[in-house]
């Protein structure tokens, strides 16, 4: 008679394995998907966003890294300048850097923001889009920190070519070589502390702003889906308020970055704020280039969320009517 019921029990228990294989298989083909959509969109976001404001990007660190006294006035003349001697394209310079370390960093922010949400989801009951508002913001932060410790030395050397001439530096890899053989690997990961710390707040409340302005339009409008000028006017709001909450520590990164070209020795992130401050000012060396932010921050990552919202969308589509294998 046992043996009996361990012959029904091993019956039933395969019978339940051939019936949730089909689930579990069509589960893991999905997610697989959402992951590789959240990426690609993410990663054309980036390289979207990033061009579209380059010049401004590039002129912007050039003031931060410097004692030069930062104004709209003078930000015109140094793009004109560098357009007259240079030529045009130059204002692009360090862009091939910026979309080498931009394409992964964006494509890993976004698609781990999207799991950090569906996890989180779970664990509070909730669905990705309707978090309540800490872990809204605590997917967001998640989110950036993740992207950032995968890609950092690539941010060093996005800026190491924004402020050196050609002749210095040729390529992406020539940065490397001379970096590492003329002051270390570890040089790498300079700036590497303040970044992280401006990172919780700017991928967090950026992330968190977007989420929140599209759940209340929603609630208001009636409509699941904003408009995309809708989008672009939420991005560039998250945009302004996450930018504009760790501006100060971006200043600090990159003076840490770019010590080795600049004659500058910066040690910590205590000690490089207060060099700042006393040799320029609180507001005037912290702050440095935030007004050209609030054009360029907002405009870059307003066609960020927008191009990635826009781009699942499509690919959701495509996958509806077959274009994208299921």
């Amino acid at each position: 008679m046992g043996s009996g019921v361990r012959e029904q029990r091993a019956s039933l228990s395969q019978q339940e394995v051939l019936q949730r294989a089909p689930y579990t298989h069509t589960e893991g083909v999905k997610n697989s998907r959402s992951v590789l959509n959240s990426l690609f969109s993410g990663a054309l976001a980036g390289a979207v966003a990033k061009t579209a404001v380059a010049p401004l990007d590039r002129t912007k660190i050039i003031f931060q890294v410097s004692s030069a006294r930062f104004s709209a006035k003078e930000a015109y003349r140094l793009i004109y300048r560098t357009y007259l001697k240079d030529g045009f394209f130059s204002l692009w310079r360090g862009n091939s850097a910026t979309m080498v370390r931009v394409i992964p960093y964006a494509a890993i922010q976004f698609c781990a923001h999207e799991q950090y949400k569906a996890r989180l989801g779970s664990y509070y009951g909730f669905q990705g889009a309707a978090l309540p508002p800490l872990p809204r913001l605590l997917a967001g932060s998640m989110a950036g920190t993740t992207a950032t410790m995968l890609t950092y030395p690539l941010d060093m050397v996005r800026a190491r070519m924004a402020v050196t001439p050609k002749e210095m530096y040729s390529n992406i890899l020539h940065v490397f070589v001379r970096i590492s053989r003329e002051e270390g690997l570890k040089t790498l990961y300079r700036g590497f502390a303040p970044t992280m710390l401006g990172v919780v707040p700017y991928a967090g409340l950026s992330f968190f702003t977007y989420e929140t302005l599209k759940k209340l339009h929603a609630e208001h409008s009636g409509r699941s889906q904003p408009y995309s000028y809708e989008r672009l006017a939420f991005g560039a709001c998250a945009g302004l308020i996450g930018q504009s909450a760790s501006y100060p520590l971006d200043v600090v990164r990159r003076r840490m970055q770019t010590a080795g070209v600049t004659g500058h020795t910066y040690g910590s992130v205590l000690g490089t704020m207060r060099d700042i401050v006393s040799e320029e000012g609180l507001i005037r060396g912290l702050y440095k280039g935030l007004s050209m932010n609030w054009v360029k921050g907002p405009i870059a990552v307003g066609i960020s969320f927008t191009t990635f919202d826009l781009t699942q969308i499509l690919l959701r589509k495509l996958h509806q009517m077959g274009y994208i294998g299921r």
